[in-house]
């Protein structure tokens, strides 16, 4: 696969009248065209910052960072941050909106996202009326609609009770994927990141220093998020993932 984004000796220091406090320290790393990558660290390590350095709405206090051509990212966050006064379909171009980009084109698209996923008897109903994992897919769909390449998913899925957290991340994975979309999502669960991704990078407490990158790899009849929890190999990544984060 193609190397799309650069990240290279990226540190990041916050400061405030209490001092410097660092986030990031000389982390590098490459994200490939196409590829679902996963970053698991104790919790308060820096993953969410290193999104933000991904994006561009955090700059580094050391090192570039490099997004090949003309790509752009876009955030799918933790919760859905849909506005109960608007339609379903209403928050789903949401985006386009706010580019200044809601052509009748791009409203068109937005409406066979919708047909494409599931969600179009519900276009234009209030985001009240449908269930936790139907929200996520429609916070997903306003993320799609605004054309990005990079998808960065904060933690989307911690907010859903367990059995449907399963079953929406292994939906959204599908969905990435099926759009030819590379996504970049941070988590505290490793077997999501196991089950999910194609590679996964291990990082320290805080400040936050890359210790280890596993490529996970299953055979072809355990490839979706579900099944491939029960992969004999599954154990293994789960385990040598697990070492990483306690030493």
């Amino acid at each position: 696969m193609e190397a799309i984004a650069h990240l290279k000796n990226i540190s990041l220091s916050y400061h405030s009248p209490k001092g410097e406090t660092k986030a990031l320290d000389n982390v590098t790393f490459d994200i490939y065209d196409g590829e679902f990558l996963s970053i698991v660290g104790p919790s308060g390590c820096g993953k969410s910052t290193l999104l933000s350095v991904i994006s561009g709405l955090s700059l580094p206090s050391e090192g570039t960072v490099k997004i090949e051509g003309n790509r752009k990212s876009a955030y799918m966050l933790q919760k859905d941050h849909l506005f109960e006064w608007r339609s379903v379909f209403s928050n789903a171009c949401l985006g386009l909106e706010l580019q200044k980009n809601l052509t009748a084109e791009n409203r068109q698209k937005v409406h066979e996202l919708l047909k494409k996923y599931g969600l179009e008897e519900f276009a234009f109903k209030k985001p009240s009326e449908l269930s936790g994992g139907m929200r996520q897919r429609a916070a997903l769909i306003r993320t799609l609609a605004s054309q990005a390449d990079i998808l960065l998913l904060d933690e989307p899925f911690s907010a859903l009770d367990y059995q449907t957290r399963l079953t929406v991340s292994d939906e959204i994975s599908k969905i990435i994927k099926k759009e030819k979309k590379t996504a970049v999502l941070v988590t505290h669960d490793i077997s999501e990141a196991v089950s999910l991704s194609d590679r996964v990078l291990v990082f320290s407490k805080r400040p936050a220093s890359l210790k280890a990158e596993f490529k996970i790899e299953f055979p072809d009849n355990f490839k979706n998020g579900i099944s491939a929890r029960e992969a004999p190999e599954f154990r293994e990544y789960f385990n040598k993932i697990w070492k990483e984060l306690d030493k």
